[in-house]
């Protein structure tokens, strides 16, 4: 009998990776290939849809061939990706109308504060469960209706965007819903990814008319929102396609929901951070959608076929490894390997915050023209200490929302489930535990992105059987606990607030 798998589609923010699991939740396969990251403006940032789409065919292919596996050994494929980040397409070409707006986008920030300014804030976060941001779909949508050129008709005539999408002529889908119309033909979107399009509802649990009138955004070109394991499947991939197999699409979910699925965080209390780009922090709080009283967010965690939405409480960091790419960038580091051997190589950063609010920042502050700061620097500041500063940046931003979490939650938080790519740095995970002065683990499969998109799908067409089964896959690889005196740790965080007020409110000269 043949051997069969799961495979996962994880499309993120810097590049688009194919993996295949096994049973015991094992990788068998593994294939990644970065896009190009568009920068038109400052604080713009955006991604070619097409080019995204001709990666994850490739990918895949490349992913299966080098494994020596053929698509018809896949049960099921499983859908992970960069939340909020927003394609508005031809329904009937399948062509792109505009660049994608990439999730750390900021050209939006004036209409967020139009709307901070109209007293709309607190409606869309009853609602929503989101702060008003230019992070999150609606403005995004809405910008590019008004902003993007015309589509060409065989005419040759053009016609509004606006008038094309009340016609239900133009989709509109975050990149799950670009991969999933791409791979069955269906517009489909899953619960966990339109809960951050500050359009949803995350407890009436349909797209918003209020919301959808105040954007403008016709209900004609948003996708059907399905459970994020639907055993109805969202489609089959096509035969005669790239593929040559038809493969069930049977599970979805953004991407720091699909970490929090595969940690197997499937009880309220159950906590996670993701360190890749962005950093986030998830806590599974069952099926009650907890109010924040303290800068986070409430998203729709994950549905499972016929079950009730499990919601949860987030913390969203925007810079997190991006900072790491930043100091390759500026050729502080050659590779993200070096930054632990150069921050260990000094004992402290001599005074230096680095707080990098490139993109502003997220959580708990939310402020959209907050801009990257380092401060404390002196003559005697080396490469090092700057370096090391950039780690701790990293675990003080996690401080920032674990006490938050701690505080809206009422749960003390004992040990911290982490993954991404990040967290394969040992001095960045004990630097961790030192500054939130709790256990970190770090489990045996690290790509827990993936994971959670490949268990969604193989929970739907039952390759798995039960969450059970899942969780006894779980298996820690390593634990730090903290190393550092509390109060060590409490006095180097009490400056860090200081350095964060240094970055906020910059970017007043722009006026994107």
């Amino acid at each position: 009998m043949t051997d069969t798998y799961v495979g996962a589609i994880d499309q993120g923010t810097t590049g688009t990776r194919f993996m295949v699991f096994d049973h015991s939740g094992q990788v068998v396969a593994n294939a990644y290939k970065k896009h190009e990251q568009i920068y038109p403006q400052p604080g713009w940032v955006e991604h070619d849809p097409v080019e995204i789409w001709e990666n994850t065919q490739e990918v895949v292919n490349t992913g299966l061939d080098e494994a020596g596996l053929n698509a018809e050994q896949l049960e099921a494929l499983g859908i992970t990706n960069q939340r909020e980040t927003t394609i508005v397409w031809d329904k009937e070409t399948g062509r792109p109308v505009h660049n994608a707006l990439v999730w750390q986008d900021r050209r939006t920030t004036d209409r967020v504060e139009e709307l901070q300014d109209a007293g709309m804030a607190e409606e869309i976060r009853d609602k929503t469960g989101l702060e008003v941001d230019a992070y999150f779909s609606a403005t995004k949508t809405e910008w590019i209706l008004d902003n993007a050129e015309p589509l060409k008709l065989q005419s040759s005539r053009s016609r509004d965007l606006r008038d094309r999408a009340r016609d239900g002529e133009l989709l509109m889908g975050t990149i799950d819903t670009w991969v999933i119309w791409n791979l069955t033909g269906n517009h489909i979107t899953d619960v966990s990814n339109a809960s951050r399009t500050m359009l949803y509802d995350i407890e009436g649990m349909n797209w918003d008319p209020g919301l959808l009138e105040e954007f403008d955004v016709p209900e004609a070109m948003l996708p059907e929102v399905r459970p994020s394991s639907d055993e109805a499947t969202y489609g089959s991939t096509d035969p005669d396609g790239f593929l040559g197999a038809e493969v069930p699409v049977a599970g979805a979910l953004g991407d720091q929901q699909a970490a929090l699925f595969g940690q197997t965080c499937f009880d309220a209390g159950d906590a996670k951070n993701t360190y890749g780009t962005g950093a986030f922090y998830l806590m599974n709080t069952g099926e009650e959608a907890v109010a924040s009283d303290n800068g986070l967010l409430t998203t729709i965690g994950f549905q499972m076929s016929g079950e009730p939405v499990q919601y949860a409480l987030e913390g969203s960091i925007f810079i997190a490894g991006a900072a790491i790419e930043w100091l390759e960038d500026v050729d502080l580091i050659n590779n993200a390997a070096q930054t632990a051997e150069l921050a260990r190589s000094v004992d402290t950063t001599d005074g230096v915050y680095m707080v990098p609010a490139f993109t502003g920042l997220g959580a708990p502050h939310w402020d959209g023209r907050a801009r990257g700061t380092i401060v404390g620097v002196t003559r005697g500041t080396e490469k090092e200490h700057l370096v090391r500063a950039t780690l701790e940046s990293i675990a003080y931003q996690t401080r920032d929302l674990a006490e938050a979490m701690e505080a809206d939650s009422g749960v003390e938080m004992t040990s911290l489930r982490v993954d991404g790519g990040a967290v394969k740095n040992d001095f960045l995970c004990q630097l961790q535990s030192d500054i939130i002065q709790t256990d970190i683990a770090r489990p045996e499969v690290d790509e827990t992105t993936a994971l959670g998109a490949a268990y969604a799908a193989g929970l739907a067409v039952g390759y798995w059987d039960s969450v059970d089964e899942l969780r006894s896959n779980w298996q820690i690889a390593r634990e730090f606990e903290p190393e550092m005196d509390d109060s060590e740790a409490d006095g180097l965080y009490s400056r860090w607030d200081d350095a964060v007020e240094r970055s906020f409110d910059w970017a007043r000269e722009e006026s994107a």
